[in-house]
């Protein structure tokens, strides 16, 4: 899996410290013994878009580094219920110790995927680009956003430093577009979105030199009343009230892009279990 900048190795020891506390697993301690080994599958108990197996795997690594895994389905794949996703064998207290761990984060990425499909299902065929956006967890930005991808969206900023945006609140202190845009014109800076609520605003935005334009909580009709104003002159994006039951009709605006915090944002953990044999 590519995940650029992510410290998997770190994220994975705090994640088991995290689990473990200073005392360990005391229950498996004392429950098994030592030398137990165990084989387990990891399956689906619904319909699902994987997401996150590499790192499932490597919380079973951490804690025995001779496991034996075989992931079974690509992450970006469709799994049925029943789909055995990974199959593992290895030192008993070890799998039953990283479990919860593997799991979570499993069923976190993999809802995340899952809801992302079904939003990317529902434009097809319009031309519009499903992107997601910065509204996720703390620490957790690039699994998640990662796991978008694996659902089919294209990421849009990873950071602030990654792109720039002129949101309403910008424009407020700047003392309106025009003069939001032109300050970061004369900055030297380029690829710049520019966020606009009203018809109004997208002149003065066009004039100074946006790059692109965010409408933000448009109703359909206004968006096509905007996108036929833009006139291709550049990209559109739409975002604000987007949910699986208002997105097709965004899409058929002609809005180029259409960004959706909902996908990390309000995604269930997606229904995976360990099975121990």
């Amino acid at each position: 899996m590519a995940l650029p900048g992510f410290d998997l190795a770190g994220f994975v020891t705090a994640t088991l410290a995290e689990d473990m506390g200073a005392g360990g697993d005391r229950t498996s301690a004392a429950v098994i013994p030592a030398d137990a080994r165990l084989t387990a599958v990891m399956a689906s108990r619904d319909d699902v878009v994987v997401a996150g197996l590499d790192i499932a795997a490597a919380f079973f690594r951490a804690l025995d580094p001779d496991v034996a895994i075989e992931v079974l389905v690509a992450d970006g794949s469709r799994a049925a219920p029943g789909t055995a996703l990974l199959r593992i064998a290895g030192n008993a207290r070890a799998l039953l110790t990283a479990e919860r761990s593997a799991l979570n984060t499993v069923q976190h990425l993999t809802g995340i995927a899952t809801l992302t499909r079904a939003y990317v299902d529902a434009i097809a065929g319009t031309g519009a680009v499903l992107l997601d956006t910065r509204k996720t967890l703390p620490g957790l930005r690039l699994l998640e956003k990662y796991a978008t991808r694996m659902g089919g969206a294209t990421n849009h900023r990873l950071r602030l430093d990654d792109g720039v945006m002129i949101k309403d609140n910008h424009i407020a202190v700047a003392g309106g577009v025009d003069a939001a845009v032109r300050a970061a014109k004369a900055a030297g800076l380029t690829g710049v979105v520019v966020e606009v609520d009203r018809i109004d605003q997208i002149a003065p935005a066009l004039a100074a030199g946006a790059d692109r334009l965010l409408l933000d909580n448009m109703a359909p009709a206004t968006l096509r009343e905007a996108v036929a104003l833009i006139a291709g002159r550049v990209p559109t994006e739409a975002s604000g009230g987007v949910n699986l039951s208002t997105i097709r009709a965004i899409a058929e605006t002609g809005v180029t892009f259409i960004s959706v915090g909902r996908i990390t944002q309000s995604a269930p953990a997606a229904d995976i279990g360990l099975d121990f044999a």
